[in-house]
């Protein structure tokens, strides 16, 4: 996921994350962040009460809207490994927010143990909880950074140290671009690292769809609503992030909780019954740089 947290004072204490590191002082209790709302109903700990509050009206207001959390996080591993298969061993995440079970670098390096990845996130906690995890870990880092920034990122001493571009890049907006409204362009963000990656490159995007329902309308009037921003797209909005230097696998952009649907973890019940409105609410697809 991606924050917008505007910094702030942080002070240690029981109710919130215990492992900090030095940027510590930059993160603002008193505003709620995207990631650490997303570590919340997946049921992690690195979280605030002003976090937990807006989880809270997602499980208790709009019953089984936390399945759009397990949807997309599920989807994001099949789509690691899938790409990791097909030999990519670069990976550059966006809005990755913060750890949690088979993060990108457990899952492709499971396949490959050289794969590199980098994470990318504006939210100094991501960067506090990243950096504690892979200390000990040369393959892979986290960069904080806006995903706006395109160009000052192409030349982070991280992103150069660990990704070469003349080689294919796996590259992750997995949940991130709706939260970019559309005077931001997120398509051009797309474009950009399009533009830099070679023939060979994967691109993986998940999003949300807009929906004709009220539960939809529900969940986006909610987060814009406590973030400000986001844009719910259609399919075709979504596939049009992709571009025209991007070729869309089968089956194109659909629901996260069938997309890509793999026997060695499969998404339980998905594939014989009728997905739930939440379940429809998280779109994916993936494309190849021809």
């Amino acid at each position: 996921m991606f924050s917008y947290d505007d910094g702030g004072t942080h002070q240690r204490n029981r109710e919130g994350p215990s492992t900090m590191s030095d940027n510590a002082n930059v993160i603002d209790q008193s505003k709620p962040s995207i990631a650490r709302v997303y570590d919340y109903l997946l049921g992690g700990k690195d979280n605030y009460e002003v976090d937990r509050a807006i989880g809270d009206h997602f499980k208790n207001d709009l019953p089984g809207s936390v399945a759009i959390a397990f949807t997309n996080r599920q989807a994001l591993t099949r789509a690691v490994r899938e790409m990791a298969e097909a030999g990519l061993t670069q990976f550059l995440d966006f809005g990755s927010g913060l750890p949690t079970a088979d993060n990108v670098h457990q899952v492709a390096q499971r396949v490959n143990p050289a794969a590199r990845v980098v994470y990318i996130d504006n939210d100094p906690i991501v960067l506090a909880h990243g950096r504690a995890l892979l200390a000990t870990d040369d393959q892979t880092t986290v960069v904080h950074a806006d995903v706006r920034d395109s160009a000052e990122l192409r030349t982070n001493p991280e992103v150069t140290r660990l990704i070469d571009f003349d080689k294919p890049v796996a590259v992750i907006f997995s949940a991130i671009l709706h939260h970019l409204n559309d005077d931001e362009d997120p398509a051009a963000v797309v474009r950009y690292w399009t533009s830099q990656v070679p023939a060979g490159s994967m691109v993986f995007i998940s999003h949300f769809r807009s929906g004709d329902n009220e539960e939809t309308r529900a969940a986006e009037a909610k987060l814009q609503g406590t973030f400000g921003r986001g844009r719910w797209r259609t399919d075709g909005e979504i596939a049009a992030l992709f571009g025209d230097d991007l070729a869309i696998a089968d089956p194109g952009v659909a629901a996260a909780a069938r997309w890509h649907p793999d026997t060695r973890t499969p998404v339980v019940g998905a594939a014989d019954r009728e997905l739930s409105v939440w379940e429809e609410l998280m779109a994916a697809a993936i494309a190849t740089k021809p």
